[in-house]
């Protein structure tokens, strides 16, 4: 550690993570600082906090150096080895403990980062702590980690089964007709969880599922594809396994395994809306045959297709509508009782998941809504996405500003605005088939400008988000 010219930490650590390259920004030095001041922030002296990490090279030694950073400062470290986020969000929820898992998700093989929870899986974002932990943690790079009197311990706990049987509890796959599904784990964690939950490596009955699996070796170097589905050029080797396997469905998990994008029997990607509109649905339906009366919440953000908002007010619950980030979303759903909430990003919260986020119980609430009926999924996708959307599309930018008072002064006659992330335009219209929205977010890290959009048709569509993008790009 350079005490002379410490790193700066403020260029990595995010709205919600830390996330930066590996060696020039996370050093084992640097990593030990943040375990210090995390164990200060959350006063973990003397009790235990959780400590995971994904597949990537840089992980085991870095979680090595956190857990000495946070035993020096008094904490009782508990390693859970390698797993998958909301591995460690399970068992900062059992064991209600605070938390960290080293991860970049689904960043290339030179980026590492942390995820940090409270106890029971409570989000940490940059106001609610994270820019406590910065600060804290740059404080121990210039002038050293002050030892306490009572130095923590470490021991090692596996709590894999543990997960993949808490997961069978919330979702009763058993009943499902037979399902042939091909997943791509993308050389992630889902390579360690998928076999678990939804096959029998960790002791469980066998279900009625046949999987196929591609990339499941855990490898941080990503040799097949970026571990993103996000992006459409990494789910082509699992789009291409379906239509040549047969299969029912596919599914591909990122990096660290927290988020499930779903390809259905064509090969074709069922939406994130569309797949947070189902589980909204069971969700609701299962709360509300325990609960017949009662406010039920179900969260959904601005950016999720209008099918969601729909979804969750037709099945009678009261739909709440959120800024766009995990942290600000956990908060709201502990805010709210909220059963349920999705993300357009494929992030997808239980209230029965202490309110974190986790890509796994999603999918398996799709195989089992799927799996209870006889026709295939593609009908299901289509019932769930009736309207055209643009998906993110992203423009650099220099002037964020003006480019969005050229937005305003162009739709200030034909729409309503609202700001509550960046700023949603939507069309001032009572035809439903000619409805439009389109939201335009600055990203906080980079001069980009990202716009997503839906209309009632494909036509409306593509009128509307040419005509921004003129307007965004000058």
């Amino acid at each position: 550690m350079n005490k002379a010219n410490p790193i700066d930490l403020t260029p990595f650590i995010k709205a919600y993570d830390v996330r930066g390259l590996v060696g020039s920004q996370l050093t084992d030095g640097v990593v030990e600082a943040l375990g210090a001041a995390f164990v200060d922030e959350v006063d973990a002296a003397g009790n235990e906090i959780i400590v995971g990490h994904d597949m990537r090279d840089s992980s085991p030694g870095f979680a090595a150096a956190f857990s000495a950073g946070a035993r020096a400062r008094g904490a009782n470290v508990v390693m859970i080895g390698l797993c998958s986020t909301d591995e460690t969000y399970f068992a900062s929820g059992s064991m209600n403990a605070p938390a960290a898992m080293f991860t970049a998700s689904h960043n290339p093989a030179t980026y590492n980062g942390i995820k940090f929870s409270r106890a029971g899986a409570q989000g940490i974002s940059f106001n609610t702590g994270l820019k406590a932990i910065r600060d804290r943690a740059q404080a121990y790079l210039a002038s050293g980690i002050g030892p306490v009197a009572q130095p923590g311990s470490e021991r090692e706990v596996d709590v894999l089964a543990g997960y993949a049987s808490y997961l069978r509890e919330l979702v009763d796959l058993s009943g499902i007709r037979p399902l042939r599904i091909v997943v791509d784990a993308g050389n992630g964690m889902g390579g360690l969880t998928v076999p678990a939950v939804l096959s029998t490596a960790a002791g469980l009955p066998e279900l009625p599922l046949e999987i196929i699996p591609l990339y499941f070796e855990l490898d941080g170097t990503f040799p097949n594809h970026e571990a993103n589905p996000l992006e459409p050029a990494n789910i082509v080797d699992l789009q291409k396994a379906v239509v040549e396997h047969g299969a029912d469905v596919g599914l591909a998990f990122d990096g660290d395994a927290d988020r499930c994008f779903v390809v259905d029997e064509r090969g074709n990607p069922m939406t994130p809306s569309a797949v947070a509109a189902v589980v909204a649905l069971r969700e609701i339906r299962r709360v509300r045959a325990s609960q017949p009366e009662g406010a039920i919440h179900v969260i959904h953000n601005l950016i999720t297709s209008r099918i969601v908002e729909e979804t969750i007010k037709n099945a009678g619950a009261i739909a709440v509508r959120t800024h766009v980030g995990h942290s600000l979303i956990k908060d709201q759903m502990a805010a709210t009782g909220a059963i349920f909430g999705g993300e357009h990003s494929a992030h997808y919260y239980f209230r029965d998941f202490w309110g974190a986020d986790n890509g796994m119980l999603a999918a398996m609430h799709l195989l089992a809504e799927f799996g209870s009926q006889q026709q295939p999924l593609s009908v299901l996708s289509e019932r769930f996405s009736p309207y055209a959307t643009s998906g993110e599309i992203n423009s650099v930018v220099e002037d964020v500003p003006a480019a969005t008072a050229r937005i305003r002064a162009a739709f200030a006659n034909e729409a309503e605005f609202d700001e509550l992330d960046g700023l949603t335009v939507t069309g001032i219209t009572d035809d439903d088939e000619a409805f439009w929205w389109f939201n335009v977010r600055p990203s906080n890290t980079e001069p980009l400008l990202r716009l997503n959009a839906e209309a009632g048709s494909e036509g409306q569509l593509h009128t509307i988000r040419d005509r921004v993008l003129a307007l965004i790009r000058g």
